[in-house]
């Protein structure tokens, strides 16, 4: 691998604008850069490399050993891990690439690849930049500007402003007149960073004021713009693509509604229960956008999409998007193939009545985040990693990741790890497929949102395509909520248990907890408790890190010898006997279990078992002391052991302001001596491109500030002394 020096960084051209001629110039790509990194890099590594070029990965301090970097042919470092200082930074980017003799540099998505000036510095070095030329970026960078151009060809737009007037006052007023809820959005950038709904206006100045910092430390400019809040849409947008004489076309439509901090996690192709007439309307005016800007290269244009069928203009995106994939496996062609052919000079490969669409396509994104945390971003090290096998007789899974095992997650980049997209012949056999695609992805490391995904698939109203951008929050309650499989246990009534007035004399307990347990028989060094002229039996304690602690006894009444000994071909016979949970304890009608058979399986164990003549199957993973236990669609995970061998404590946490992520604190909000109210915003941490705000625990006095403005913070970390009113 290259490693980028300390020479002079070869100066940025000035702005003179896109060479048509340079541009309409057939030229070869022999060796192109990934100006990115995660799974994106990894995308376009692989196709050009199937297409015989040469790939280059930039890295950072941090991505010494990513996955992109192993992949590509050549890599090279541009800094550290702050992107400002990387990713970010363009000069060591186009340094970087002419030390290693590129043609071209692809920018992926993110980062800089919808930014003019970056473009307009590869051309002026002689790099070819795979995008589209920077007057259109440009036109489409603000999404002011892009609203008066679409205004201009008669695009349907919804209402609201987008002048440069952002003091409160005008935005406030703009508001008022509009009518409420309205959206703030950041003027630059998108992926749902500097935006904020307002429900009335004594919310505007802290909306205002929020939205404006994180869009300045996403974009590096605090424009907003404002407009009426749709209640209930769909987001929908279309792939266009267009060569560079002159001919433009559109690919599909695809549903991109199911948001959360307004970011889409499910997209799916083509968008469902759309009419040919509003698909070919909606195709229609993206290409015509398209051509409105001179755009070459892959974009998408996004619109709104509102219940009575008409459609608003929300924004073009110009670059390749995420969820491009599922646009590729109804149509069978490799849209980053065609982004650099097409950079090459050559023309559209197909024109738009050869398009033909086949099957359903989904894509969910694997987020490194805590649901049960408001989707807080996680980090930490990947301490097993198991994808999804990749072919089917009925459908087609593919793994768009940037990580591996071993590698370790930071706060420094966005928290998408991976992509897992389907497809099948069928909307409803590609929710099937996908249900079963999450179900083999085991990621054990940092908190993932894989779990939760697999309920939103699994919900009634996603799979009536009961679709709009308030899935979430709509069904928020019964997604966070929703119950594993259980197993009723009938207990003999001699317990205290009896005594009380509402036992049924059934015990319910979570299978994915027994099956915790029977893991644990099958271990090395487990001890046996031997009693005379009595069946061998072993008591196990089972942790939940929410539900506390289950202590299970088992006999093993054929047993004369070790219980890892006795799993003879025909399986070993269990019984058990006795359950203590919630302090209180079930002697029971003995439930037999029949161990199967235990196989090895990519890092863990399968289980096949009997109980009470029913077959169950389930697969347990040990890692970092914990055990996962993973059963049909649903997975936990436990400590098996004494309950007071792995004691975790919240309260404290619960009473302070304990830093809820690693970050940087971008903001100050209060200061020693201050008297704040319960649920007082404190500070703002920025971290994954994102804001989160830190409130008051209760009612008091600031005491002492511990962290300073810029100063890096960890999670759980205190961060404000308060002293309580007395």
């Amino acid at each position: 691998m290259s490693k980028l020096t300390d020479e002079k960084v070869i100066p940025l051209a000035n702005n003179t604008g896109d060479s048509l001629t340079a541009l309409n110039e057939p030229r070869g790509i022999r060796r192109i850069l990934i100006a990115n990194r995660g799974e994106i890099a990894c995308r376009v590594i692989e196709t050009a490399q199937k297409m015989g070029i040469e790939t280059i990965a930039i890295y950072s301090e941090a991505d010494r050993m990513a996955k992109h970097v192993k992949m590509a042919d050549h890599a090279i470092l541009v800094g550290e891990a702050p992107t400002v200082n990387s990713y970010l930074n363009i000069a060591r980017i186009i340094k970087a690439a002419k030390t290693l003799e590129a043609d071209a540099i692809h920018p992926g998505y993110g980062f800089l690849s919808e930014n003019a000036a970056f473009a307009e510095a590869c051309l002026e070095n002689d790099l070819i930049f795979i995008g589209p030329p920077s007057s259109a970026m440009k036109a489409m960078s603000s999404k002011s500007d892009a609203k008066s151009i679409m205004e201009q060809a008669h695009v349907p737009l919804i209402p609201g402003y987008h002048g440069n007037d952002n003091s409160v006052e005008t935005l406030t007023a703009i508001a008022n007149q509009i009518g409420y809820p309205v959206l703030l959005k950041a003027a630059l950038g998108g992926g749902g960073k500097g935006m904020r709904i307002v429900e009335s206006a004594h919310e505007m100045p802290d909306a205002i004021a929020s939205a404006k910092r994180e869009s300045a430390a996403a974009f590096g400019d605090d424009l907003l713009l404002i407009e009426k809040y749709l209640v209930e849409p769909r987001h929908i947008e279309v792939q266009v693509f267009a060569d560079q004489y002159g001919d433009a076309i559109y690919l599909s439509d695809r549903d991109c509604s199911i948001q959360r901090r307004h970011q889409k996690i499910v997209e799916e192709a083509p968008a469902p229960n759309l009419s040919e007439s509003l698909r070919h309307a909606m195709g229609k005016a993206a290409v015509d956008a398209a051509k409105a800007i001179g755009y070459i290269g892959a974009g998408t244009v996004e619109f709104l999409l509102d219940a009575s069928g008409q459609f608003y203009f929300m924004e073009m995106n110009t670059r390749l998007q995420v969820e491009h994939p599922v646009t590729e496996l109804i149509t069978g062609q490799d849209l980053v193939e065609w982004q650099i052919n097409i950079a090459r000079g050559n023309p559209l490969p197909i024109s738009q009545n050869e398009i033909v669409h086949q099957g359903h396509a989904m894509e969910v994104r694997i987020y490194a985040e805590d649901p049960n945390q408001d989707f807080l971003p996680s980090s930490g090290h990947i301490h097993h990693l198991s994808e999804p096998e990749k072919s089917s007789k009925q459908s087609i899974v593919r793994v768009d990741s940037g990580i591996q095992q071993g590698d370790t997650v930071t706060s420094h980049y966005d928290p998408m790890l991976s992509k897992l997209i389907v497809w099948a012949s069928t909307r409803k056999t590609a929710i099937t497929a996908l249900s079963q695609a999450l179900a083999d992805y085991r990621l054990i490391g940092p908190a993932t949102n894989i779990d939760y995904l697999q309920r939103v698939i699994n919900h009634p109203a996603f799979n009536n395509a009961e679709l709009t951008t308030h899935f979430i929050e709509h069904h928020q309650a019964e997604l966070n909520n929703e119950q594993a499989p259980s197993v009723k246990l009938r207990d003999t009534g001699k317990t205290d248990a009896d005594k009380t007035s509402n036992h049924s004399g059934l015990l319910t307990i979570s299978k994915l907890t027994l099956f915790a347990a029977i893991s644990a028989i099958h271990r090395e060094g487990q001890f046996v408790h031997w009693r005379l002229n009595q069946s061998a039996s072993q008591k196990i304690a089972v942790n939940h890190t929410r539900d506390g602690h289950c202590h299970f006894l088992f006999q093993f009444p054929d047993l004369s010898t070790s219980v890892s000994k006795a799993l003879a071909p025909n399986g070993l016979e269990i019984q058990l006997v006795q359950i203590e949970t919630n302090n209180q304890q079930y002697n029971l009608a003995a439930q037999n279990i029949h161990l199967l058979s235990i196989t090895n399986i990519n890092g863990g164990h399968r289980y096949q078992i009997e109980i009470n003549g029913q077959k169950e199957h389930f697969t347990h993973i040990e890692s970092n002391e914990e055990q996962h236990i993973y059963y049909q669609t649903w997975h936990d995970n436990y400590f098996i052991g004494n309950d007071t061998d792995h004691v975790h404590l919240h309260n404290e946490e619960e009473n302070q302001a304990i830093a809820p992520l690693n970050g940087i604190l971008s903001a100050l909000l209060c200061q020693p001596g201050d008297s704040v109210e319960k649920d007082q915003p404190l500070l703002v941490i920025e971290a994954m491109k994102m804001e989160y705000t830190v409130r008051a625990p209760y009612k008091g006095t600031i005491s002492k500030m511990l962290f300073a403005l810029g100063d890096q913070v960890d999670h759980g970390k205190l961060l404000v002394r308060i002293d309580p009113e007395k």
